[in-house]
């Protein structure tokens, strides 16, 4: 099949990848432009162009690809269908309905939640038992075109962030080349999205990862996973902003008459932290000017004490 493929980060060249592989004809990439990146400003392009380039196939990297002039550049290159997957931009209908069999997006939940641009942080701060990939067919509005295909995958109480990301990709990739095949045979039966069972899951922000002791250790522990390793989940100790990379909640520990965030001892391989309800158990931390490190490794430098808070102003 003839595809104009869309996408722009890693989540979405390993989709490219599966397609080449499956010995699809992708005519040309339509991905963001290049951004700098670093002290040095240089230029970097997103690893869906630098896929493309491996293997030989025409890039396009519009501002805007709405505009008219980027429309016709588009209408250049033969396609049977459009398969787009975190491209970063909105498309037109126009665009939609260029190709014959329209325009696929590779969505990275089970819609009809968790609509939007961060569903895959969102499925874990949740507490969702389980999500997956959703091939559907691109109309105008956000996530709300017709399910043709789903593939799901099981949410383990250590996934973060990044374990589900790479595992959605990989799914990601399998979904799309599977729903091709069925698409050329005639078998894929379009399923209307329930609004009713429909939910959002907006972009996530750095001040989204500041934790609230004052909630559950289970909810606290969700917050850490979904925001690892990006934007990241923090608190602050005597004044500078701590990140917590790891850590495990424990239910049985009794936090009662204690101040949410104070610490309740040190321990060979965890500090552990009074929360709202049962503790919390840190492994992995990082204080502001210094590098992400093991609770031993940060505690032969960081003097802390049992009654210390954290998140909690020096006075």
């Amino acid at each position: 099949m003839r595809i104009v493929f869309m996408g722009t980060p890693d989540y979405a060249a390993v989709a490219l990848r599966a397609l080449i592989k499956a010995g699809h004809e992708v005519t040309a990439v339509v991905t963001q432009p290049d951004k700098p990146k670093g002290r040095s400003k240089e230029l970097v392009p997103p690893p869906v162009k630098v896929c493309a380039v491996e293997n030989g196939i025409p890039v396009l990297q519009p501002k805007r690809v709405k505009r008219a002039e980027a429309i016709e550049e588009l209408r250049s290159f033969p396609a049977d269908v459009y398969v787009v997957a975190a491209f970063g931009q909105i498309l037109s209908q126009e665009i939609l309905d260029i190709p014959r069999f329209g325009s696929l997006n590779i969505h990275a939940s089970l819609l009809p939640k968790y609509r939007g641009a961060s569903p895959i942080q969102h499925v874990i701060i949740d507490g969702e038992p389980k999500t997956g990939i959703t091939i559907m067919q691109m109309d105008a509005g956000i996530d709300t075109g017709d399910i043709l295909y789903q593939k799901e995958t099981p949410i383990s109480p250590r996934d973060n962030y990044e374990t589900l990301h790479d595992r959605l990709a990989a799914l990601g990739g399998e979904a799309i080349v599977e729903a091709l095949s069925l698409l050329e045979q005639g078998k894929l039966k379009p399923v209307k999205q329930d609004e009713a069972a429909s939910c959002y899951a907006p972009l996530i922000g750095k001040e989204m990862g500041e934790i609230d002791f004052s909630r559950e250790a289970l909810a606290i522990d969700r917050l850490i996973r979904g925001m690892t390793p990006w934007p990241s989940a923090f608190t602050s100790y005597k004044g500078k902003q701590l990140k917590i990379w790891r850590a495990e909640p424990t239910v049985t520990e009794n936090s009662y008459g204690r101040v949410p965030g104070e610490i309740l001892r040190m321990e060979k391989d965890c500090v552990t932290v009074a929360t709202g309800e049962g503790a919390l158990r840190v492994y992995e931390l990082q204080l502001a000017g210094k590098k992400r490190m093991t609770a031993h490794d940060f505690l032969l430098g960081v003097r802390m004490q049992p009654g210390e808070v954290l998140g909690q102003e020096p006075s």
